[in-house]
């Protein structure tokens, strides 16, 4: 039993360290190299079908009287807007210099990412409200369509992004990762109740299935960071300074959720982003070295969720 405590203790831990060694085993043995890269396509294949299914599973246990929008909700996404400008400003101050310059839009990335679906998938696992979270995401990608061309083209002055693309990017982002899952999971529950009635009984199923992306997604962050072709201080900056900006954003959370007894939820609503957006836009519209930033991201932000979860798990509680 202490065995198994302690793996669901360290679940996410595990993961990232799992996914990690199997990229490093198979990248740099080269008698399975050709196999790992054959492999490779097939697992990114999964894991929109893995988000997918950890949502429709979580989606299930929703109650739907929560899903409405909170006041905290729009004091989150005014934050993030304003730390979003902050970056904005300091671009522009550091414009004649190209390595801050690159740090600094890394770090704005970062900012202006909107919440990932699967934060319900962690908010459930810590007691935070899934139908609240729910909502807060489509809110944030909504704030996302406006602020993502305002913001661009002051960033890149070549950027080339209009407000209808940026619409349809987000709107087809959400519909497919978000709204789909959640109109069939509210559908079942209406005509195959007893489906999911038995489904509901597997109370970790989605954070499972979130475990097996994770390890995915930490493998494929590795690759690409091996694969740039930054070095030195400025690849460390790169590396590090989403540290700064996870911690920063996970405690802003909390310190305004706590004001409507909502820490926990509202902390993961402002932390934990939708990184793979984040990457896109920035290989899209900003400087593609960039990207290793919220690349970076995605390891701290799951660090610090599998602390989080490793102290709920031992303590029985959050108190933060």
């Amino acid at each position: 039993m202490k065995a198994k405590a302690l793996i669901k203790q360290n679940s996410l831990f595990i993961s990232m360290a799992l996914g990690a060694l199997v990229y490093e085993t198979f990248a740099h043995i080269p008698s399975i190299k050709s196999t790992g890269q054959q492999l490779g396509p097939y697992l990114s294949d999964w894991l929109p079908i893995g988000l997918f299914l950890l949502l429709y599973a979580t989606f299930c246990k929703i109650k739907i009287s929560e899903i409405r929008p909170r006041t905290w909700h729009f004091v989150i996404q005014l934050v993030r807007t304003s730390l979003a400008a902050i970056m904005v400003l300091l671009i522009w101050l550091f414009d004649g210099n190209a390595d801050v310059k690159l740090v600094l839009e890394g770090m704005f990335i970062c900012f202006i990412c909107p919440t990932a679906a699967a934060v319900v998938v962690v908010t459930e696992k810590l007691g935070g409200s899934i139908g609240s979270l729910t909502m807060f995401t489509i809110i944030a990608n909504m704030v996302t369509m406006v602020i993502i061309p305002l913001f661009f083209p002051m960033v890149e002055r070549g950027a080339d992004i209009t407000f209808l693309s940026s619409m349809f990017m987000i709107l087809r982002n959400v519909t497919m990762v978000l709204v789909v899952p959640l109109f069939l999971a509210l559908l079942s529950r209406r005509v195959i109740s007893n489906f999911v009635s038995r489904l509901n009984k597997h109370k970790n199923i989605g954070f499972y299935i979130w475990c097996v992306n994770l390890s995915i997604v930490t493998g494929i962050t590795l690759h690409n960071i091996e694969k740039s072709n930054i070095t030195g201080w400025v690849l460390w900056l790169l590396l590090t300074t989403p540290l700064l900006v996870c911690l920063l954003q996970f405690a802003l959370g909390k310190i305004i959720g706590k004001h409507w007894n909502d820490s926990i939820s509202a902390g993961q609503a402002l932390g934990q982003k939708n990184t793979v957006v984040g990457i896109w836009l920035t290989l899209t519209f900003l400087n593609p070295l960039a990207a290793i930033s919220p690349g970076a991201y995605v390891l701290w932000q799951n660090l610090v969720n599998g602390w989080q979860i490793w102290y709920k798990e031992k303590h029985g509680n959050v108190k933060w």
